[in-house]
């Protein structure tokens, strides 16, 4: 087969590489805009279960994957002075573009061709082929081209925006801050030894509160440095490094797809589905959609069984995450709600956000409940009651997730 790949992102890069494994005989061809030292965002969260599959798949490219990300092995909260641990699972952090450049290698290894600078915005611009593949991002140009995928796109209401500094946090840690204009908060992560991944987000109103939609992007920096000074211990924030695109505030997209094919074009990727950045789950779900792609390709042999089996798959793979994400993002949107509580409890309401009986109880109340179901018969009688409630909040939400 002829295949063209549209977006030289960790989704397109793997893909092409493991269906090159499979059958040498493929030509594929991965059109990139940009150049190749150039990478938009700074750093990539995973844990081990994408690593182990990553071992199951090309074992290869995940030693080298490995060796070059930076673990931890504790998450922390930090509010009003006080330092919380919430969590103890192992992860990982390691720079966007040297798990780019890890893929780019082994994809040019295995007889991919790779096309940078080469910006493709709609289909017609590509040579034949019998396939293509957009993995061209949130806003997916090629996606855009058709409205056969049924496309829905939702705008988040909270502010971020993506940096980086030179302080190394050795834990995946969460800081919170007051201001007077209202709470904003960090989420900082390790990507090696030299750097961490700094993404700040706030409301809408303490956005504008603090001026931040009238500020150029120093004056920007320069304030966030400030108000988490005491976390950074001297380092220095950094928005852009060279060849890149500059820092900016964004609001979060949630991109969901009726369908993930339509003809010869088949989505991957941030084209296909988004999950809040608060449960850290973007590139890894990614590059199962790469893993799940190649694999049916190879398996059914024909092209269309294969895209609808592929569809099949992910769609129903997807659709837990996107509602945990849906949550864990309500649940930064709602802060003031949790704001209040002790640090113990806030950090246990913060590690517990994607629970769907969250919003629907006091946040004391499910703090309360959450720690002692299994030890209190009367708190199991209170689960197996809110159980049915629970699914009916879960169905409504599935709705923009499937056809």
């Amino acid at each position: 087969m002829r295949i063209a790949c549209v977006g030289g992102g960790p989704a397109g890069l793997y893909f092409a590489l493991l269906l090159k494994l499979r059958e040498p005989r493929h030509d594929i061809t991965i059109f990139e805009r940009s150049s190749p030292e150039a990478t938009r965002g700074w750093g990539v969260v995973f844990w081990g279960d994408l690593l182990e599959e990553l071992y199951d798949v090309d074992p290869k490219s995940a030693r080298e994957i490995e060796a070059a990300s930076f673990p931890w092995d504790k998450q922390v909260l930090e509010i009003r002075g006080r330092r919380v641990l919430y969590g103890t699972s192992r992860g990982h952090g390691i720079r966007r573009q040297r798990l780019l450049g890890i893929l780019a290698r082994r994809a040019l290894d295995a007889g991919v061709h790779i096309e940078f600078d080469h910006e493709v915005t709609a289909a017609s611009q590509l040579p034949e082929t019998d396939l293509i593949v957009a993995c061209d991002g949130v806003n997916s140009r090629i996606r855009q081209e058709t409205e056969g995928f049924g496309t829905d796109v939702r705008l988040g209401r909270n502010k971020y925006m993506w940096l980086g500094t030179d302080k190394v946090f050795k834990s995946f840690t969460h800081l919170f801050m007051p201001t007077d204009s209202g709470w904003i908060w960090a989420g900082a992560n390790g990507i090696d030894a030299q750097t961490s991944a700094f993404l700040v987000e706030c409301s809408a109103e303490t956005y504008a509160g603090l001026g931040f939609d009238a500020m150029p992007l120093k004056d920007c920096v320069s304030l966030l440095g400030g108000i988490f000074g005491r976390h950074l211990n001297g380092h220095q924030l950094i928005a852009q490094r060279s060849g890149e695109n500059n820092a900016q505030w964004l609001n979060f997209r949630t991109v969901t797809n009726k369908r993930w094919y339509d003809g010869k074009t088949v989505l991957m990727g941030d084209a296909a589905h988004t999950t809040h950045f608060t449960i850290g789950s973007g590139t890894k779900l990614a590059i199962e959609d790469a893993i799940a792609l190649a694999g049916n390709l190879h398996r059914h042999g024909e092209m269309k069984p294969a895209l609808e089996a592929y569809e099949r798959e992910r769609q129903a793979a997807i659709l837990p995450p996107q509602i945990a994400a849906r949550f864990s993002a309500q649940w930064f949107e709602n802060l003031p709600r949790y704001i209040d509580l002790n640090p113990r409890q806030f950090s246990t309401l913060l590690r517990r956000r994607k629970s769907p009986l969250l919003p629907h109880l006091s946040p004391r109340l499910f703090y309360w409940l959450y720690p002692t179901p299994h030890e209190v018969p009367a708190l199991r009688s209170l689960r197996k009651w809110a159980a049915p409630k629970v699914t009916k909040v879960y169905s409504r939400l599935s709705e923009p997730f499937t056809s």
